[in-house]
């Protein structure tokens, strides 16, 4: 089954410790001094222009590139420049704006897929079939049919990924993320494309997902009225710089962000 982790009431420690965080490109300064104090069993949204240096700074957090300055503490460990593959195995799992599932995979080897590590095979096992090798298999499909059960994705289970309607690709991609076990899950644009009702359901199950299995989350979204009704805290870029952060409604009113969004500041 999936292990849920302990609930517990929120630690005063921080998860996430980001200090100075920036990165450049060819001159182009895509993030520049990017800071956060993040503690567990949050739920932080990131907002901004297009071209705000969100999806950069999702991508720095979670390893795929490196900063050009700045820090990165995850449970206290500097993780700082690692790569994707230890940040993931430390406990920190993402979402793509542009979805990445493996299309000729059912829904529910997607999911196996992202739980292997959980059970690590055997190759004697494997290429036995041992009792043991058929045990690890029953619970690792138990263990997923659990996780698209939450997802609401249980019955499609046997279809092609690719198959599946937009919004069931999005909600198979934050389960194949939860299927690595984070303690924080960094969700890009998780409502892209979805419809109204489609959103409700989703603002749901990202509750759940910091409710249940105590996992701290961290979206970046270009729908408000989510990302107002759904976080803790916001942190709004322009240009790659904090131009605000507080609670919702503080952020709502900010000046700053009101021209950012009716575009009274130069759109990057």
């Amino acid at each position: 089954m999936l292990a849920t982790l302990p609930a517990a009431e929120p630690e005063t420690t921080q998860l996430l410790e980001v200090r100075g965080l920036s990165k450049s490109f060819r001159g182009l300064r895509a993030l520049d001094g990017y800071a956060l104090d993040l503690r567990p069993l949050t739920i932080h949204g990131v907002i901004g222009p297009n071209g705000a240096g969100k999806t950069t700074l999702f991508h720095i957090l979670s390893g795929f590139l490196r900063p050009t300055s700045g820090t990165i503490y995850f449970a206290g460990q500097n993780i700082t420049g690692s790569p994707a593959y230890r940040v993931a195995r430390l406990g920190i799992g993402r979402t793509f704006q542009n979805i990445r599932l493996f299309g000729e995979l059912s829904v529910l080897d997607n999911v196996k897929v992202a739980m292997q590590r959980q059970w690590p095979p055997s190759l004697v096992a494997t290429l036995l079939s041992t009792p043991g090798f058929r045990r690890r298999e029953r619970e690792l499909e138990a263990a997923a049919l659990e996780l698209l059960e939450r997802v609401g994705l249980a019955r499609r289970r046997d279809q092609l990924a690719r198959n599946l309607a937009y919004g069931d690709q999005r909600r198979l991609e934050i389960a194949r993320a939860v299927g690595t076990r984070p303690r924080l899950l960094l969700l890009d644009e998780p409502s892209a494309g979805m419809n109204p009702s489609e959103t409700q359901e989703l603002l749901a199950l990202i509750r759940r997902l910091r409710d249940d299995l105590g996992i701290t989350i961290v979206l970046v979204a270009h729908d408000i009225p989510l990302v107002m009704n759904l976080c803790d805290r916001i942190q709004v870029l322009n240009y790659g710089k904090l131009i605000a952060e507080g609670h919702p409604a503080a952020v709502r009113a900010n000046p700053d962000v009101i021209a950012a969004y009716l575009g009274q500041a130069r759109r990057a």
